[in-house]
């Protein structure tokens, strides 16, 4: 027997799709319902490795956390990650299996994953009492939607009833709403049950009566009023302007422990990747992370991280261009703490071979750490455990470049010189006691007289978001009416709102 299902859809990208998909699966877990999370193609340059070592989407990892399960890439059997000249890597089931145009992806290659997607998402519903489905962009995207196999293509082939969530905050709610509905077609209107309010201010009464009208004009009614509420974001798709709005950048700490505050300046490099590898130094108090794009804003950081990026040779010009090379090979020289993840570990190296990423073939590096690297056609795609700085380290690796290794000292299957560190691992400073480590010897080589907490648990911390999650579902939304939805379907006879989708 199938189990029950629901696509969280919204009027816009950022609307807050993934944030309602994992609280919508906490609350449920909560309530002793099996549930998964599904996406059916995600476009990120944030990705993770599973335990069998699939590539999938972090928003999709996150949720399987909210859900209490382990993430498979049977949750994301599509993730497209955007390169250079407007290409895709297409990562198909957790493996690349080539690059492709956006014309070229539309053009027939998505609509002939169909198929494999709809395989993905009846396996987690026989397994699971509910799947809970997160939705990409607009439903409403009409140029897209004959080859669309995330939004109303994967809800018309699987039946699943549509939530539709939108962005009051950002304003035009009630428009988008109705608009979303009227251009899809009179099958799609049928599977859309109705709506839910994000990031609402204010006192919810004032609003009831637009939703009235909403619900008169539609048929449909609407299943929440979300509060805005700061620091609830989960480790989302892309763009630096949303991790900065996210998670624990956003939450409140406790002040410094020791005298003095660590500044961590990030590096914001085109393509950049994983940029969530910064939230476990923002979630210590006393540690303020910033991302940066200027040499002069280099002067006063304590550390200096180059993340991951798609595009490592690209990455590397840019950082010739702003200046930031010469600023970095400068600190680097004068043993102030800069440290290189994935991409970031690569551009602090000798030499750079790249016939595959970039396929620039030879490429001076920064010449700051002994390596040269190789990229290779296959991606490694591991999650390595180890010890640094006397300490656990777990950690997951996604890079085609190979390094080799010429000198320095061993760092995570990287290398150190003085207090430049390098590594492939993202992930590591989620591991509690080697963060700290770090930041000490961070703060000895500074002379900054700042002490780790000893009680910060950064598992802990995404537990506790995780739970609010699920709290502002339960709170602020009509659950019995959400899992009526989730078991029966979308209700029957909705009214058909003109003009429908374009012929």
């Amino acid at each position: 027997m199938s189990g029950g299902g629901l696509l969280v859809a919204g009027t816009t990208s950022d609307a807050g799709k993934s944030v309602v998909t994992a609280g919508i699966c906490r609350w449920l877990v909560r309530q002793g319902v099996k549930v998964a999370p599904f996406k059916a193609q995600n476009m990120s340059l944030n990705s993770f490795v599973t335990r069998e070592g699939a590539e999938i989407g972090r928003a999709q990892a996150m949720q399987a956390q909210a859900c209490r399960i382990e993430p498979t890439a049977l949750m994301n059997p599509v993730l497209l990650k955007p390169g250079g000249d407007r290409t895709s890597q297409v990562v198909l089931m957790g493996k690349p299996v080539g690059e492709m145009s956006a014309r070229g992806y539309h053009g027939g290659r998505q609509e002939a994953l169909l198929g494999t997607v709809l395989d993905c998402l009846a396996e987690l519903r026989g397994t699971y009492d509910a799947v809970i489905c997160e939705g990409a962009g607009s439903p409403a995207e009409i140029n897209l939607r004959r080859t669309d196999i995330v939004n109303m293509g994967i809800a018309r082939n699987a039946g699943l009833p549509v939530l539709v969530v939108g962005d009051i905050d950002r304003g035009g709610v009630f428009a988008s709403f109705f608009g979303t509905v009227a251009l899809l077609s009179p099958e799609d209107q049928a599977l859309v049950a109705g709506f839910l309010v994000n990031k609402f201010r204010g006192d919810v009464s004032l609003l009831e009566p637009g939703l009235e009208m909403l619900h008169g004009l539609t048929g449909r009614r609407t299943y929440g009023v979300l509060p805005f509420q700061h620091g609830l974001g989960i480790d989302e798709e892309d763009g630096l302007r949303i991790s900065l709005r996210g998670t624990v950048r956003e939450s409140n700490t406790a002040p410094p422990v020791g005298e003095d505050v660590l500044r961590v300046a990030v590096c914001a490099i085109p393509l950049m990747s994983n940029f969530t590898d910064v939230d476990a130094l923002a979630a210590e108090p006393g540690v303020v992370v910033r991302f940066v794009d200027r040499p002069e804003e280099l002067a006063d950081a304590d550390l200096v991280v180059i993340p991951g990026t798609r595009g490592t040779v690209q990455a590397l010009e840019w950082l010739r261009e702003r200046g930031l090379a010469d600023a970095l090979v400068r600190r680097a020289a004068e043993q102030r703490p800069v440290l290189g993840v994935c991409g970031g570990f690569q551009i602090l190296g000798e030499h750079i071979d790249d016939e595959v990423e970039s396929r620039r073939g030879s490429v001076d590096g920064l010449g700051v750490l002994p390596l040269r690297v190789r990229f290779a056609r296959e991606k490694t795609l591991t999650r390595p455990v180890g010890e640094a700085l006397g300490e656990r380290v777990e950690g997951y690796e996604i890079h085609h470049g190979v390094a080799q290794l010429t000198g320095g000292e061993a760092f995570l299957d990287g290398c150190r010189v003085g207090q430049t560190w390098g590594t492939h691992w993202h992930g590591s400073l989620e591991s509690d006691g080697f963060r700290r480590a770090f930041l000490r010897e961070v703060a000895a080589a500074t002379g900054r007289r700042f002490v780790p907490a000893a009680d910060t648990s950064f598992a802990a911390l995404r537990e506790e978001q995780l739970d609010r999650l699920g709290d502002l579902i339960e709170q602020h939304a009509d659950t019995d009416a959400l899992w009526r939805l989730i078991e029966s379907g979308a209700p029957q006879g909705l009214p058909f709102i003109p003009p429908g989708a374009p012929a």
